[in-house]
């Protein structure tokens, strides 16, 4: 795709304009009212990007949802379910649920996030009103929320990759592949770039010199595995011991897997099996891998955690999957503190907000109740 946008880039311009000018509208008109929000009863967070996907935003979803249990908040997440099929809207994904169902973004957060409420609905106002309707979530993640201006968000964090900085840079779908024009940036809380940890350096003079203006935070982070878990127990595995192994992919990126695989094990796979994003796993390609594990003279399987949910127990015991966590690099703006710090302290003015709002809420109820009560 990327190929034919910059071969036919000149034709497609035009295209490109006028697609950039009706999002344009679109965010003025929610901007100005004219089109309706919905207002989560508490306060939500937008996890999303300008582009196409690979910019790491399940990692991040996770990592508020740890962040959230470890405070013993109620997290929940709001999402889409990129083609996931359920039998009818809202669904609940729970630990057990169908990647069929679900989608498998979705069910890898609801198999690392058990007590967490993740909520599939394309119409997302849907989702979160039925989510309310149900439970009483202390904090609300909007995943790939950030073109999702139909559901109100207390912050909005806006994922980039370094490409968006260089090569894509305001070059709007079908030109490109943003998603809106640069304009849109400026409604954005904050900003992480994904990259991986060697290049932080490289990346930080190029951020700066794309973002600075836009007067926001900007964070690096880079997701790195801390060891390997097999698929059908779960069970921890340090790594291959030196002995060959088949890489497996179907995600947006699959050069990066290759890279991040090939620099915690410090050798190569002796192939790689890269599916398309997204791509629907069946019997016949697991027949297909475990054969050319054993034509190459692997000892294992190793895949992504997106990839092993969707693998499911299809898989025998040689398939291992990365157990990933993700890290963060200093703040490139005058803020200069990490992620993880700057969100506590965004946190607590949001619930400080929200709490001041409520309590003002209440009293004037209480004074309209009153008032009536003496006529």
């Amino acid at each position: 795709m990327e190929e034919l946008q910059y071969r036919f880039g000149p034709l497609l311009k035009p295209l490109a304009w006028c697609n950039a000018r009706i999002m344009e509208t679109r965010e003025n008109l929610y901007r100005r009212g004219m089109i309706k929000q919905w207002l989560p009863p508490s306060p939500t967070v937008s996890v999303g990007n300008i582009g196409w996907g690979g910019s790491g935003k399940t990692p991040v979803v996770d990592w508020l949802l740890r962040w959230a249990e470890k405070q013993s908040l109620q997290p929940s997440v709001l999402t889409r379910g990129y083609r996931g099929r359920p039998a009818s809207y809202p669904f609940q994904v729970g630990p057990g649920s169908l990647v069929e169902e679900s989608g498998d973004e979705p069910l890898m957060l609801a198999r690392q996030h058990p007590e967490a409420h993740i909520v599939v609905d394309p119409n997302r106002s849907r989702g979160g009103r039925w989510l309310f309707d149900h439970y009483r979530p202390d904090m609300v993640v909007l995943d790939d929320g950030f073109q999702h201006m139909a559901v109100h968000r207390d912050f909005d964090l806006v994922l980039l990759k370094p490409s968006d900085l260089v090569q894509h840079w305001n070059k709007v779908i079908p030109a490109g592949p943003w998603r809106e024009p640069v304009s849109a940036l400026s409604r954005a809380s904050a900003f992480l770039i994904k990259t991986e940890p060697g290049s932080f350096n490289k990346v930080s003079a190029l951020a700066k010199y794309r973002l600075e203006a836009l007067g926001r935070p900007v964070f690096l982070f880079g997701i790195e595995p801390v060891g390997f878990r097999q698929v059908i127990t779960g069970e921890a595995a340090p790594d291959f011991g030196g002995e060959p192994y088949l890489l497996v992919s179907g995600v947006g990126e699959p050069k990066q897997v290759h890279r991040t695989a090939k620099r915690y094990l410090g050798y190569r796979a002796v192939d790689h099996l890269a599916f398309p994003d997204h791509h629907a796993f069946t019997k016949a390609d697991v027949v297909e891998i475990l054969a050319a594990m054993r034509r190459k003279g692997a000892k294992g399987v190793l895949c992504t955690p997106k990839d092993a949910v969707k693998l499911g127990p299809m898989c025998t015991e040689e398939f291992y999957t990365f157990d990933l966590r993700i890290g963060f690099g200093p703040s490139l703006t005058e803020h200069g503190a990490t992620f993880p710090v700057w969100w506590d302290e965004q946190w607590q003015s949001i619930r400080r907000s929200g709490r001041e709002q409520a309590d003002g809420e209440t009293s004037s109820r209480t004074e309209e109740e009153s008032h009536s009560g003496t006529e």
